[in-house]
């Protein structure tokens, strides 16, 4: 079994020793050692009254949250009698006054391993702004479920920076967030006091159903492991009229739209896989009614993504080609959204999701499944290169 950090915590009085003076932690439902316990009873604990402060990211301190611009409040939590700030709220970065007395800043996420997810960015806005005021930031690694190994999608292009994409990586990046972490120290030349608590035994090779953990939905649409795999490649539709299952018990999993008749879909799409130059998966026509978001209380026929080889399987690539696809079989009836998106308020949310709005020529233009791996690969071997001093495992 992986041995996360916050299990080694527990026992190690050298790791213990670098927690400083006052503690804050930022943690979420998913924060939790191999028997399920929550960390922040664990850091109780361990550091009693020196543990001052708590935050949660995007989706609230416990998880309960729903996507894209829904805030979740700061309070005082009613069992452990701490002040819980939101970094998903007025602001998404520590305040001033939220870091008054606070020597030792602690991170410990579950992230999904895709650049789009939002805890990597709120973690870099934290490394900004503690490396200036001297405080001590802590991150105790977990794994990344999609493993350390592959890469996917496009090298995002500087002027898409926004919340969900704050630095030139990929969209499938394969590291862990203490390696994300040190990668934005080196990429932004930050001054700052980072430790990164590893993990034993972990491999880039695994994926989560390796490591022997509880899968915890890290946020809320993200019930299972399998969810995280296909994640890379379905949490596109959130800038399209295209349910990604949100409001089902499958969500990121399945996408459809009510104009849809899902085997007549198939069978037009069935004959293109073959463009495909990878496997490990399995499409499977499927009818879905989500009961919230997009299409709620509407039946959609869609796809239903079974990963068979995760290996194998390349979520990113099918995702846009399954776009593609739907684009022009909907035609009028696909719509790009043009809705504000995590706080950007010009630029489309598919182009912010892609981190370029390349990608989206590529479908409408309905271009080849060779050009769409050519704008993958550009600029993939450079960040591999500038990846490998951040790595830890």
């Amino acid at each position: 079994m992986t041995k996360i950090a916050i299990e080694k915590l527990k026992s190690d009085k050298n790791i213990q020793s670098l927690f400083k003076g006052n503690i804050a932690l930022l943690c979420h439902s998913a924060s939790v050692d191999q028997e399920l316990n929550s960390s922040v009873q664990i850091f109780k604990e361990i550091f009693g009254n020196r543990f001052v402060k708590l935050f949660g990211p995007q989706h609230g301190f416990v998880s309960d949250v729903q996507d894209n611009m829904i805030e979740t409040d700061h309070y005082t939590h009613p069992y452990f009698k701490l002040p819980v700030y939101s970094l998903y709220s007025e602001t998404r970065e520590p305040t001033d006054k939220m870091l008054e007395g606070v020597d030792t800043f602690v991170i410990d996420l579950q992230d999904v391993g895709t650049r789009v997810y939002t805890y990597i960015t709120t973690m870099t806005y934290i490394l900004k702004k503690c490396g200036p005021k001297g405080i001590r930031v802590i991150i105790l690694d977990r794994p990344n479920p999609v493993g350390g190994e592959l890469i996917e999608g496009n090298v995002l292009d500087k002027n898409y920076e926004s919340f969900v994409g704050c630095m030139e990586i990929p969209q499938r990046h394969g590291m862990t967030m203490g390696e994300v972490a040190n990668f934005a120290k080196n990429k932004f030349q930050l001054d700052i006091d980072l430790h990164v608590v590893t993990m034993d035994n972990w491999k880039r090779s695994m994926f989560w159903k390796d490591t022997g953990l509880h899968w915890l939905n890290p946020s809320p649409n993200l019930p299972t492991a399998d969810g995280a795999i296909t994640f890379c490649g379905t949490v596109l539709y959130e800038g399209t009229n295209i349910s990604e299952g949100r409001g089902t018990t499958r969500s990121l999993e399945v996408i459809g739209h009510p104009a849809i008749e899902p085997y007549s879909f198939y069978e037009e799409i069935a004959p293109k896989l073959e463009e495909m130059d990878f496997e490990g998966f399995k499409l499977r026509p499927t009818v879905f009614m989500p009961t919230f978001q997009k299409h709620a209380g509407t039946a959609c026929g869609g796809i239903h993504i079974h990963v068979t080889n995760p290996l194998e399987f390349r979520s990113w690539q099918l995702g846009q080609f399954l776009c593609r696809e739907l684009y022009h079989h909907l035609k009028d009836k696909f719509e790009w959204s043009k809705k504000a998106y995590e706080y950007e308020y010009e630029k489309l949310p598919i182009d912010l999701i892609n981190g370029s709005d390349s990608i989206r020529l590529w479908v409408e233009n309905n271009q080849t499944m060779d050009k769409l791996r050519n704008i993958e690969i550009n600029g993939s071997a450079d960040f591999l290169k500038i990846r490998k001093d951040s790595l830890l495992y």
